[in-house]
């Protein structure tokens, strides 16, 4: 294929394929990494950083510690287990010795991998016949088949992500060549006064120092001047959208008749605590404006959501409206309708539940009563977004773990109403950094503490040599006529022999608890097959429930008081606190059990000192960073590309001061076709398209 001659003179948007050293072939490999621009280029940076004066010589590499390392390669193979897993080994040396390093069912690396390399690799330490390390990552630094030579003691080395067919060697390589040239092609849009109020670097310094560091200060300020950048767009792209929606959405103005709402409190049993009042209070405010309501209330583990939703839909009902609310899973949904069938007794109202399984005749009855307005507050999965679903007058709509439905899935059902308010409900905690970056075109109530007669729920971190004791204890509970969890972060051995399965964990405690009831569920199962398992755990027929962390949301079983958590260092902390808030659900005292085959780890003993789910969730992003942490991309977040939360929280604070001045000063960042803005917007944050859809 004859390749056109490159565009003269190179610009920020010239196709990368036109710049020198890469051509058609390269260019394709780097579109992979979102690399189509000249611009792309220049934007891609480094993931890392390798300071020779940061690594950990291999002889000090401590047990129980994640550690990077620079080492040569001496040693290297294939060994099978008994079990039919192949294991890459390959031994590092360095000035003060040699380490070990092993990666499990990863032969392949024998063909990458090669004697005499130079390799940085990271990760911990495990005893395992010896002193070894398991590396979450590793990069090849230097090749000597290659004429390349190791890192020399005191360089920065810029670490870039990389892809099949372009070593971050290469791509450093190709960055270094046109780096001057595209500095040169880039305008500051920060006027100098506003850089020195906020300390930031010039952008084209800025760029400099995250490529050609000198130090690694320097390519941490040169990270913020891009952070902030970054920051600032997506406030801007967020407040804009959130300015549009709040001028361009007409609703219903509610009116407060203190009917069904007072009755509601007045048979309550027991009495709401200051966060679910202040939430209600937000909430009312919404409703009874003549916008329409768009917000997010956010709680912890058993703080009490459901009832405020509830105070919420008889608002709407009060109102002659009707009110749906929508859930991810059949299992939520019964449970959802058995709770609020219980609170709406005392005021002669039921809700009608909606499910895929119903009989067709059954969902025919609901539909009908829902068209006529017969039924007033309905309850439902999916369903509820069937075609043939429609209401008299809806008002109201509720969304619980709303982060489990597509942008499509929730405008469905909003649209089954003229200008319904929307209330979004998620039982994940998330600090006040990311939740201004993944819903700051959002209102957000949040719900931190519990309501009275809630039993405590007590954590412990335990060894392997406290095994027995702590399957004895687990034992003890259930013949008390109380109930447990066993969870496992994999369903087969397969998947990883050195970690206990799922699979196997069932048949185990079955042959060691004859006289209890052992049941299994994991997210492989059938839907139906995995609801009717919990079910019966639910109705108490199952004593013990050994499952992976499908159950982390959606079962609640007041009578369940243990759970033993095998492996806790393969979860996140904030998933730990999701599955944690499976007990400790009914007045009697819980115990959350963490058992670990090595040495324990200091964010298990901080995870075990809190049950506060907003202060785990800061050490959970902390430690993984927005990307991980619930979901982001799957909730259609964002993923930033420069800015760290919350190390950057002060950045992020000042850019959305910046951006709310903005977009009130200036009418053309309000308008729905601000083009600039919509595409710099869409290029980074995948979100954007929808925010960029209101109004």
């Amino acid at each position: 294929m004859t390749t056109r001659p490159a565009p003269n003179p190179v610009r920020l948007d010239t196709p990368v394929q036109f710049l020198k050293g890469i051509g058609e072939r390269r260019a394709e490999a780097l579109s992979r990494l979102g690399i189509r621009t000249a611009r792309d280029l220049l934007w891609h940076l480094p993931h890392r950083y390798v300071d020779a004066s940061t690594l950990t010589p291999l002889a000090k590499a401590e047990l129980g510690h994640e550690v990077a390392c620079v080492g040569r390669v001496v040693a290297k193979g294939v060994l099978p287990t008994r079990r039919g897993l192949r294991i890459f080994h390959a031994v590092l040396r360095d000035d003060s010795g040699l380490l070990e390093c092993v990666w499990p069912g990863q032969p392949f690396l024998d063909r990458t991998i090669a004697i005499g390399q130079t390799l940085l690799v990271s990760g911990p330490v495990r005893f395992y016949h010896g002193r070894q390390l398991a590396p979450r990552e590793y990069v090849i630094l230097a090749d000597p088949d290659r004429g390349e030579d190791p890192i020399g003691a005191g360089k920065v080395l810029p670490v870039y992500p990389a892809t099949e067919g372009l070593s971050h060697k290469i791509i450093r390589s190709l960055i270094d060549r046109h780096l001057d040239g595209l500095i040169a092609l880039t305008d500051d849009p920060l006027p100098e006064q506003l850089r020195r109020e906020l300390a930031l670097a010039p952008l084209r310094e800025a760029l400099r120092a995250v490529h050609r560091p000198v130090s690694l200060d320097q390519a941490e300020q040169g990270r913020r001047r891009l952070a902030f950048d970054e920051l600032l767009d997506l406030q801007l792209m967020l407040i804009r959208a959130r300015t549009l929606a709040k001028r361009q959405r007409s609703g219903v103005a509610f009116s407060i008749k203190r009917d069904l709402t007072t009755r509601l409190k007045d048979n309550l049993p027991w009495q709401l605590t200051d966060d679910q009042h202040r939430a209600l209070r937000e909430i009312s405010t919404d409703m009874t404006a003549p916008e329409r309501m768009h917000r997010l209330l956010m709680g912890d583990v058993g703080t009490g959501k459901t009832v405020v939703a509830l105070f919420a839909m008889l608002l709407a009902l009060e109102n002659d409206f009707q009110a749906a609310f929508m859930a991810p899973t059949e299992l939520l949904v019964e449970q959802h309708g058995a709770t609020l069938e219980k609170l709406l007794e005392p005021l002669q109202l039921k809700p009608e539940l909606l499910l895929g399984r119903q009989a067709q005749a059954e969902k025919a009855a609901v539909r009908k009563r829902l068209a006529s307005g017969q039924a007033r507050l309905a309850v439902g999965t999916h369903a509820l977004l069937q075609e043939g679903v429609s209401f008299r007058r809806l008002g109201l709509v509720v969304i619980d773990e709303q982060h489990r439905f597509g942008v499509e899935q929730r405008a469905a059902l909003i649209g089954k109403g003229a200008a319904p308010d929307v209330l979004l409900l998620t039982a994940t905690p998330i600090p006040r950094s990311l939740a201004l970056t993944l819903y700051g075109d959002l209102d957000v109530s949040t719900l931190r503490t519990k309501p009275p007669g809630r039993g405590s729920v007590r954590t412990a971190v335990r060894n392997s040599r406290q095994r027995e004791h702590v399957l004895d204890f687990v034992r003890s509970q259930c013949e008390r006529g109380r109930q447990g969890y066993v969870v496992l972060p994999v369903i087969d051995e397969t998947e990883r022999a050195d970690l206990r399965a799922a699979s196997t964990m069932v048949q185990t405690l079955a042959a060691r608890w004859p006289e209890l009831q052992v049941g299994l569920v994991h997210g492989r199962m059938k839907t139906d097959e995995r609801d009717e398992v919990m079910r019966r755990f639910r109705g108490n027929e199952l004593h013990v429930l050994v499952a992976t962390t499908v159950i982390e949301v959606g079962i609640d079983v007041p009578n369940a008081t243990v759970m033993l958590v095998e492996h806790p260092d393969r979860f996140g902390l904030a998933q730990l606190h999701q599955l944690r808030g499976r007990i400790g659900r009914g007045a009697e005292e819980s115990y959350c059990i963490l058992l670990t085959d090595g040495p324990v780890p200091d964010r298990l003993h901080g995870f075990a000192a809190t049950q506060d789910g907003f202060k785990i969730a800061e050490m959970d992003l902390a430690e993984r960073g927005m990307g991980d942490l619930i979901g982001a991309r799957q909730s259609g977040g964002f993923e930033l590309r420069h800015a760290r939360l919350p190390d950057d929280t002060d950045l992020l604070s000042r850019a959305r001061e910046l951006a709310t001045s903005l977009i009130g000063a200036d009418p053309a960042l309000q308008r729905r076709d601000n083009q600039r803005l919509r595409e710099r917007a869409v290029a980074r944050y995948p979100r954007a398209v929808e925010l960029f859809r209101v109004g």
